[in-house]
């Protein structure tokens, strides 16, 4: 039987583009991300899915040509290899799940 892992506050690692790493198992993993608002991003694909959750603030969402706004309490999915970017509105706070875990492989890497 497989354990649970805990990931204490103080023990989440923090990588390179803020986020920070939650749980991870072998196929899913958590992490939460803040950001304040600015520009959109760079667009983006990425070779795992992704959903999230907005805790805190808004944010847009650009995928396949359409473009989102998100706010507390919406969720998002982008599917592995989907061109994507977002912009933060206001100062945001999410949870997103990664399937396979990003921070593994050099998946979450910034571009």
């Amino acid at each position: 039987m497989d354990i649970p892992q805990i990931t204490t506050g103080s023990d989440a690692e923090q990588g390179a583009m803020g986020q920070i790493y939650l749980a991870t198992g072998k196929h899913v993993a958590l992490r939460r991300w803040e950001e304040s608002p600015g520009v959109f991003s760079k667009p983006t694909i990425r070779d795992y899915e992704a959903v999230g959750y907005l805790l805190e603030g808004a944010l847009e969402l650009e995928l396949d040509g359409g473009t989102a706004k998100l706010d507390v309490g919406d969720s998002w999915l982008v599917p592995a290899g989907a061109i994507h970017r977002y912009r933060v509105l206001e100062p945001i706070v999410a949870i997103e799940a990664t399937s396979p875990p990003a921070r593994f492989g050099e998946r979450d890497k910034p571009v």
